[in-house]
């Protein structure tokens, strides 16, 4: 009988040789020990092509967390923890670190001549979505086997075929075959923005005029779908003043990220830090 753990490369007196556990620094800050065990339950927030990058990225969101921690409390600066709409209550060292971030880390606030840049810098990223108007046709194939799709496709031809261009024919065909449950509303799914349907659906979309039914069938994993395009609606410009407050917003959260990274990397160099890097390049190192 040949051994049971050939395939995996062969076994060495019965027993699977295993590779030895990766190994990991200790690592402290100030002297506290950052538990392993509190470094591996935060490996799950942190999820990575590896291990060993999984623990450094928790490694160090629990050694910042314990440094701003040690901060907060040699400041004595006051908190109060928050309670949701929940119910749920802060918890206590979560709301010392919000006390703390709040206290010293305080960006200036975006101005309009910087507001007014991103927008004229990114245009479309300020635009109502395209919007497609789009009906559709599913035959599905009655198996898996290659044969059905076959059967489902010659099918799909035909019904394109008979239909033309006609709404009304459209609409008959969509009761009478689609197995898709908007064949109860004639085949239509309505108002669709770019990138809900599925790419080759999409693509297909995007080549047809309106009024007009694809004389291809598209494939998608449900089946085989005959597709109408009704309208085209083009997304319109936002006007500055309206998408002002949402730039601003965005610009303020990324000069806060970067206020913070400041700071603590500030605190860092004050610090005794063992076994893990918290510089704020850090993350991009292996």
């Amino acid at each position: 009988m040949p051994c049971a753990c050939s395939a995996a490369g062969g076994c060495g007196g019965g027993l699977a040789v295993r590779p030895p556990a990766p190994s990991f620094a200790t690592v402290r800050v100030n002297e506290v020990e950052i538990p392993q065990a509190a470094i591996a339950r935060e490996m799950q927030h942190h999820p990575a092509a590896d291990p060993e990058s999984a623990w450094r990225e928790a490694a160090r969101s629990l050694a910042v967390r314990e440094l701003l921690l040690q901060e907060a409390r040699r400041s004595g600066i006051p908190c109060e923890p928050e309670v949701d709409a929940n119910g749920r209550r802060e918890a206590d060292d979560d709301a010392l670190v919000r006390a703390l971030l709040e206290r010293d880390v305080q960006p200036a606030a975006a101005t309009e001549e910087e507001c007014r840049r991103v927008y004229e810098a990114n245009p479309r990223k300020f635009r109502t979505p395209d919007l497609f108007e789009a009906s559709h046709i599913l035959i599905e194939p009655q198996g898996t086997e290659a044969s059905a799709w076959s059967l489902a496709e010659s099918q799909a031809r035909m019904i394109a075929a008979e239909i033309g261009n006609s709404r009304e024919r459209f609409a008959a065909a969509a009761r009478a075959f689609s197995k898709c449950p908007s064949a109860r509303q004639d085949g239509s799914l309505g108002q669709i923005r770019r990138g809900e349907l599925a790419p080759a659906l999409q693509d297909a979309l995007e080549c047809l005029q309106p009024g007009t039914t694809s004389p291809e069938p598209i494939r998608s994993r449900f089946g085989w779908h005959v597709l109408r395009l009704e309208r085209r609606i083009e997304g319109r410009q936002l006007p500055f003043e309206v998408v002002r407050p949402k730039i601003a917003d965005m610009l303020e959260a990324r000069a806060w990220m970067m206020a913070s990274a400041h700071y603590i990397a500030d605190l860092a160099k004050r610090a005794k830090i063992e076994g893990i890097d918290i510089t704020p390049d850090a993350a991009t190192r292996p």
